[in-house]
């Protein structure tokens, strides 16, 4: 596997760490289709039933390397979008498994939006947002246009991509950018429990969810009662739904197992 990504799992939980810290973790090709592959691989891996993404060193993800796009021979926008960042997003909200997007310092660009794309996202206090890509010239892309303005309106959404203004973590909670802010020496202790405790729970309700979220951002209200029902049939018919009211019933703690 590529070095610009480790990987450790601690029980069910897998943590992927993007590990460029050198450029603050910003993506070149070997890391976006590295991240790719990784993604890939916890989908399928039983043993996974819950995903951190974090970055090594100060910084979440920078977004691109401009190193990369203004260097010899260089990937044009179409070929970073289509063969980088969009597979990375579609991945991360079609995961069977929750994810937890832990942004340990500065998300930038691309780096912002593919934190916003994990299921949860919890933030360092020393940590901020940038939608940088108006800074030089550019629009968002990496979902950004998509999620932000369904998580803080229209007109929050619209201003900081314009401006290119720097949000702090304090600031993104407050909006509903995150999930929750913990105190940079809490941050990863916190993150774990949150993870462990998302392991623990019956994860395939958590991908159906997941699919329903998605649907959300486009259904109409008869599309989407319509979808809450043929997921709701399918959650009754499995075993965490069993053991759930089984263990409710018998005021006991449930064990799950995602089947």
């Amino acid at each position: 596997m590529s070095d610009t990504i480790q990987y450790e799992q601690h029980g069910a939980v897998a943590v992927i760490r993007l590990n460029r810290p050198q450029v603050f973790n910003s993506f070149n090709r070997e890391m976006a289709l590295a991240l790719q592959d990784k993604l890939d691989a916890v989908s399928t891996d039983v043993s996974v039933r819950a995903v951190i993404l974090t970055g090594n060193g100060k910084a979440f993800c920078a977004g691109q390397d401009l190193a990369e796009v203004t260097g010899p021979n260089p990937p044009g926008f179409r070929t970073i979008l289509s063969e980088h960042y969009n597979p990375i997003i579609t991945r991360l909200r079609t995961l069977p498994k929750p994810v937890i997007g832990a942004v340990n310092g500065v998300a930038a660009g691309a780096g912002a939006n593919i934190a916003l794309a994990c299921d949860i996202v919890i933030a360092a206090q020393s940590s901020s947002f940038i939608q940088a890509f108006s800074k030089i010239g550019l629009v968002p892309d990496s979902g950004g246009t998509f999620f932000l303005p369904r998580m803080i309106g229209f007109q929050k959404a619209s201003a900081l991509m314009i401006t290119g203004d720097k949000v702090s973590a304090a600031d993104a909670e407050r909006m509903g950018m995150v999930y929750k802010v913990l105190a940079d020496e809490e941050f990863n202790d916190g993150v774990m429990k949150q993870a462990t405790e998302l392991a623990a729970m019956p994860t395939h309700a958590i991908h159906l969810i997941k699919q329903l979220l998605n649907t959300s951002m486009t259904s109409d209200l008869n599309q989407q009662l319509d979808l809450e029902e043929k997921y709701q049939i399918e959650a009754g018919q499995t075993q965490d739904y069993r053991e759930g009211v089984t263990a409710f019933m018998e005021k006991r703690k449930p064990v799950f197992t995602g089947k």
